[in-house]
């Protein structure tokens, strides 16, 4: 009994360290490094012909999704979308290019996203088109 209570006290700080963590602009909210299409374990970078208005009105409506820094104007926002459950963290920024935008989504923790950033990424710019 004793160890279920103590494997319980874990998981809920864990919980609650993956909610509170704090998450540096500095760090986070940084140009996207890349000009081509790439996938990774831990998420995507995507090189798109749509705007960063579009892109922000797409994101602003997505359930459990806020900004981070940045803005339309500065022709850069992160965004921190988080997941249902647990309340995952994964990062996305979107940056203005010559012709579109670049977006570089990824997680914060752990090494595997299953692919999530990579359907988030391909569903905003679905519905920015």
């Amino acid at each position: 009994m004793k160890w279920l209570i103590f494997m319980l006290a874990v998981i809920a700080g864990l919980m609650v360290y993956v909610r509170l963590a704090p998450i540096a602009v500095d760090v986070w909210h940084t140009t996207v490094e890349g000009d081509a299409d790439q996938d990774f374990d831990g998420g995507v970078i995507r090189i798109a012909d749509v705007s960063l208005a579009s892109l922000h009105q797409v994101a602003q409506g997505w359930e459990r999704t806020s900004v981070l820094a940045g803005s339309v104007q500065e022709g850069r926002i992160t965004y921190v979308t988080r997941s249902l459950l647990w309340g995952f963290p994964d990062l996305t920024t979107v940056e203005v290019r010559e012709n579109g935008v670049a977006i570089h989504a990824r997680l914060r923790f752990g090494k595997s996203d299953l692919g999530v950033n990579g359907k988030r990424v391909a569903a905003w710019l679905a519905a920015a088109q």
